[in-house]
């Protein structure tokens, strides 16, 4: 067991990030001093849209198929692990085969032991199995020597335009003694569609999705006026939300509306979509206009990492800075 001193307060804690995706959720730590050496994901564009914004080595694949030795140590691991393999039936999950993603991710962290980690996932993770599934997640990785703090937490609270309600899982090296953790109160004020999309040109045609709007399209509202924040951007391109310049939506049965006749109807642009979840302005997008909607869908809103990233630097500050960490190396 030897002392470990963190390096000065000037230097940048280093970031691996699985599932990163386009890398919404390491923009916002970057733009908060963080600074990702390591990301991984399986979709090619979204690596490309990575590496092209980034100066993280980012490895493109599947994470089964990588040698997790040769992932750099890092102050944190980011990510997110979907949920669909947790059975229902008992809470041990870690070892179901569906769930690579995730046995990858606990597997990581205990190899690693950075002094942090953040995962984000959708909110029914914490009812699915009546409860069971997250408090086998937080067991799982108290085993590895970390307490897990899961934050329910909507975007729109914290400077995105979007309502998006999320699981941010917050987790600390239990050597930091840090036993109790609160996501940081909703703002004050919330951005609104006008605001977020303010002086945006008409987008290029090419840039809007024209499928067809399915039945389930149908089935509710789907716009939100200037002064509102947007529905959930979605990683299908066919389920994007109407822009607030189209003409409201009519409900004419249960479950069933029509748009309105007066205006031109559309969806948000890839572009619109983007800003709405608080990517920069003149970011870059790689591969067809499903990817680049999908992309955009599936990331971590820019704005809602940086706040993550905040809290997280302070806390790291507060602790590495004033007292030696021991760990085992």
């Amino acid at each position: 067991m030897n002392l470990i001193q963190f390096n000065n307060r000037h230097n940048k804690y280093t970031v691996v990030s699985l599932f990163a995706g386009a890398g919404g959720l390491d923009l916002g730590f970057e733009r908060q001093g963080f600074r990702t050496i390591w990301a991984n994901d399986i979709d090619k564009d979204a690596c490309d849209t990575h590496k092209n914004w980034s100066n993280a080595e980012v490895v493109q694949g599947d994470i089964s198929k990588i040698d997790l030795d040769t992932i750099p140590k890092s102050d944190i691991i980011t990510g997110g692990f979907p949920c669909q393999g947790f059975s229902l039936a008992g809470p041990r999950k870690i070892d179901d085969k569906r769930n690579t993603l995730y046995r990858y991710f606990v597997q990581l962290v205990d190899m690693k032991q950075p002094y942090a980690f953040v995962a984000e996932n959708v909110k029914g993770i914490l009812t699915l199995g009546d409860g069971t599934i997250i408090e086998a997640i937080i067991e799982d990785f108290s085993e590895k020597g970390y307490y897990v703090f899961p934050n329910l937490v909507n975007a729109a609270d914290y400077g995105v335009p979007q309502d998006r309600w999320r699981v941010i899982m917050v987790g600390l090296r239990k050597d930091l003694g840090i036993t109790n953790f609160e996501f940081t109160k909703p703002f004050n004020h919330r951005i609104t569609l006008e605001e977020a999309l303010k002086d945006m040109p008409e987008p290029n045609p090419k840039d809007i999705c024209k499928a067809a709007y399915s039945s389930r399209y149908m089935s509710r509202n789907r716009k939100r006026g200037w002064d509102q924040v947007s529905y959930t951007i979605p990683a299908m391109a066919k389920q994007v939300t109407l822009h607030p310049s189209s003409p409201d939506m009519e409900k004419i049965e249960t479950d069933k509306w029509q748009f309105g006749s007066e205006g031109t109807t559309r969806r948000f642009s890839w572009r619109e979509a983007a800003a709405i979840q608080t990517f920069p302005r003149n970011m870059e997008f790689f591969g067809n206009l499903t990817s680049k909607y999908k992309q955009i869908g599936n990331a971590v809103p820019v704005k809602l990492a940086e706040v993550v990233a905040i809290q997280l630097r302070e806390i790291l500050d507060s602790k590495l800075h004033t007292e030696n960490i021991k760990v085992n190396i």
